[in-house]
């Protein structure tokens, strides 16, 4: 049995997908659906069961022997939210409890941390795991800090040579774009907003700068395709030996400009970009530039090739937003 958590979610239901284009059969989803369109992201899937979270513990009990591997990318993932002591409940205490439960069953885990835990980038974006690296990194807000204090709970835990999954990972995501994104409203990808923006007559907007190092429309993030995302995930789940903390981007930083211009480009209009002042709410703590560092994961035998921001934002476009049903 597989179980994804957050199955229902942006990053979750494309790895249901992946699982199943595998042949996978065995596949459960935990995932609160509510009352919008998030049930579309696994409407097309052929899943074993669905488990709402609150059900999630006895439902594990029930199939404590079954259960090869966990993919736990559900979570508060709102940068947004003020609610600390729901963030920690749901993922905090969540993770650190799943990691409980596939040590003493022996499965596996593969879980999401964030390239939220950098903060302001100051101290760089380098994925490593010892914990006095790990202590110097100050996450800007509750939901970078949750997840900083769930890796660096678990980076105690094997210092002291406790219970561990058979195989674990946690993934530093960065700028994640692509299908089934389209519930997060507001948290959704710049791709998927200006895409809605450009076919309902809007102009493009794009932040002005307010760095002297960076134009308008330059500030740098590394945006990566879902689908790279998923091929990195399946191919941990191949190679079992594999487990560490390790970023999850393309490694090459691109401006937001490139990637409005990436949109034009994928529904053929000549560009208008129009740049508006970042909200003074958000300015001070506004990042410039981040940019993962890839290194670790190669160096562990991940190989193939990240998808350039042009191909991927092609691809999202012409054969998913511009399409009548946008959904993987």
């Amino acid at each position: 049995m597989l179980i994804v958590t957050g199955g229902a979610g942006f990053i979750g239901s494309n790895i249901v997908a992946a699982l199943e284009e595998r042949g996978e059969t065995d596949i459960v989803v935990v995932d609160r659906l509510r009352d919008g369109i998030k049930w579309k992201n696994i409407a097309k899937r052929n899943l074993r069961d669905i488990v709402h979270p609150d059900d999630l513990p006895a439902f594990l009990e029930a199939h404590n022997n079954d259960v090869d591997a966990i993919f736990h990318m559900g979570a508060i993932s709102a940068t947004t939210e003020r609610d600390a002591d729901k963030i920690v409940q749901n993922n905090y205490k969540l993770t650190t409890w799943l990691w409980e439960w596939c040590a003493r069953h022996s499965s596996r885990l593969i879980y999401a941390s964030s390239a939220a835990t950098y903060g302001d980038g100051k101290q760089g974006f380098d994925d490593s795991f010892d914990q006095a690296d790990l202590a110097k990194l100050a996450p800007l807000n509750a939901y970078g800090w949750s997840k900083h204090a769930t890796d660096r709970r678990f980076r105690t835990i094997l210092d002291q040579n406790g219970f561990r999954p058979k195989q674990w990972a946690g993934l530093k995501f960065f700028n994640v774009y692509g299908p089934n994104e389209y519930h997060k409203g507001g948290m959704r990808s710049v791709v998927s907003q200006m895409f809605d923006k450009l076919s309902s007559g809007e102009t493009a907007t794009l932040f002005k700068s307010h760095h002297p190092d960076y134009e308008d429309g330059g500030q740098l993030r590394d945006f990566v395709w879902v689908g790279d995302v998923v091929d990195i995930i399946m191919w941990l789940y191949d190679n079992p030996q594999v487990s560490d903390l390790f970023n999850v981007g393309t490694g090459k930083a691109r401006s937001f400009k490139d990637l409005a211009l990436s949109v034009f480009s994928a529904i053929r209009k000549e560009p208008d970009i129009q740049y508006v002042p970042t909200p003074e709410s958000i300015r001070d703590k506004y990042q410039y530039f981040t940019e993962a560092n890839m290194a670790k994961l190669r160096a562990r035998g991940y190989g193939a090739n990240m998808t350039p921001l042009e191909e991927g934002v092609r691809q999202y476009i012409q054969d998913y937003l511009a399409t009548e049903d946008p959904f993987r």
